[in-house]
């Protein structure tokens, strides 16, 4: 029984970004279509928190995605301010994505890892993730990160998959139960 492509919608924060020239975006629409996900829209919203904290909602609202994967936005300077638009919707925060994306940067880039702020949670029952405006940081962030673990992201952030917290008695042998093995 295989199941449906994941659904992710797309937005990139910018000020100065159109759809025509948004190669953050456009490549992060193939990479996401080439990890075997289905991408139901694109925009380009203006970094200003309640314009971002609209398009989210309306996503949300619409039903037409499973997760939301924004570019733009998640360094230091005063107008990168998706980190703080989005924490107040983040019903609940996956810091590990942030620290493990960190790590990966830091192979690449170095030191100057730790000024990115990129962040995932969770908002409505949808995986929200906040990626970098870098092409390269988008490359990143999707073919190690988001690639392996969305689809199993987004079947435990809508309730429709999820672990079985059993916990494994060993028999007499010292195996595990068939069942447990699941």
């Amino acid at each position: 029984m295989s199941r449906s492509p994941v659904r992710v919608a797309t937005l990139t924060l910018s000020d100065t970004r159109t759809l025509e020239d948004d190669e953050g975006g456009h490549l992060l629409g193939e990479l996401l279509k080439s990890a075997g996900f289905t991408v139901t829209s694109h925009a380009v919203v203006r970094e200003e928190p309640e314009l971002l904290r609209a398009a989210i909602g309306q996503i949300a609202g619409a039903g037409s995605a499973d997760a939301i994967v924004t570019t733009g936005g998640t360094g230091i300077a005063p107008r990168d301010r998706t980190v703080e638009a989005l924490a107040p919707l983040f019903e609940k925060t996956l810091d590990g994505f942030g620290e493990a994306f960190r790590r990966l940067s830091w192979d690449a880039i170095g030191p100057n890892a730790i000024l990115s702020r990129a962040a995932a949670g969770v908002v409505r029952g949808l995986v929200v993730i906040a990626l970098p405006g870098s092409p390269k940081a988008v490359e990143l962030a999707v073919t190690r990160l988001i690639g392996p673990v969305l689809a199993h992201a987004v079947a435990l952030a809508s309730g429709k998959g999820g672990h079985h917290h059993r916990h494994a008695q060993p028999a007499k042998d010292g195996a595990r139960d068939e069942e447990q093995r699941g």
